[in-house]
């Protein structure tokens, strides 16, 4: 059977070797939008392989980038151990990924106890120590940190999203009210004052998001912010300072 033009030569290979018997009926599911990447069941993120299946969201290279954008500000303000807490920890690729690159105390809560079943199981995939709670990410935090960082659920109820990751992926890791902000609010509001000195928020958000955002940052007195742009231009990163 011939590669189909709209997979790539390496992931062919890798699922015809682990769908050999029954590979005619994975590219119907293919066809049909089921992901690649929970098929072959990983992908590579920021240096590391992170396992995926129906539980999580499938990592994207945004997410990527809002690592590489933690790190390289973590760098620049500490010079000493630090914690961090990932609120809304998925597969736990941002976790992994900060906890592989700063010297930190790390934690990660998610709503989710299939997630966190992945999330353990790629922390122990990556010979990383991380400690996962069965927690609502909306809920005040009761320690102090250095960095806050979360991708949280942030498609608006009337925004577009691609019926496949609408059918496949896990809706609970996708959806939120208040036209998609309702997250950052809840977060950025109950813990803005569990920030250690140097401290800040970093956050993945959406591309249209950042009017909203700002206008309620304001409102609460907020002024130590900045947006940054993805690789493609759009606004897709809040960083809040202590």
């Amino acid at each position: 059977m011939n590669k189909p033009d709209y997979i790539s030569f390496k992931d062919w290979e890798l699922i015809k070797e682990k769908y050999q018997n029954n590979l005619e009926d994975i590219l119907n599911k293919i066809d049909n939008g089921y992901p690649i990447q929970y098929l072959i069941g990983n992908v590579y993120f920021y240096n590391s392989i992170i396992n995926v299946d129906k539980r999580v969201l499938i990592p994207r290279p945004e997410t990527e980038y809002l690592v590489e954008k933690t790190i390289k500000l973590a760098k620049q303000i500490f010079n000493k151990k630090i914690n961090i807490i990932d609120l809304g920890t998925g597969s736990g690729c941002i976790a992994i990924s900060l906890k592989k690159e700063l010297n930190t105390n790390l934690i990660a809560y998610d709503i989710s106890n299939d997630a966190l079943a992945v999330a353990k199981e790629n922390a122990k995939l990556n010979n990383i120590k991380i400690k996962f709670y069965n927690k609502d990410i909306t809920i005040p935090l009761k320690n102090n940190y250095d960095i806050i960082i979360s991708n949280p659920p942030y498609i608006g109820k009337k925004d577009f999203l691609a019926e496949n990751v609408k059918k496949y992926e896990p809706n609970v890791a996708l959806f939120a009210s208040d036209n998609g902000i309702y997250f950052y609010k809840e977060i950025i509001k109950n813990n803005i004052s569990k920030l250690n000195k140097n401290g800040f928020m970093a956050f993945e958000i959406g591309e249209n998001q950042k009017n909203e955002l700002e206008k309620y940052l304001k409102s609460i007195g907020i002024t130590n912010y900045k947006f940054e742009k993805d690789m493609v231009g759009k606004n897709r990163y809040l960083f809040i300072f202590e």
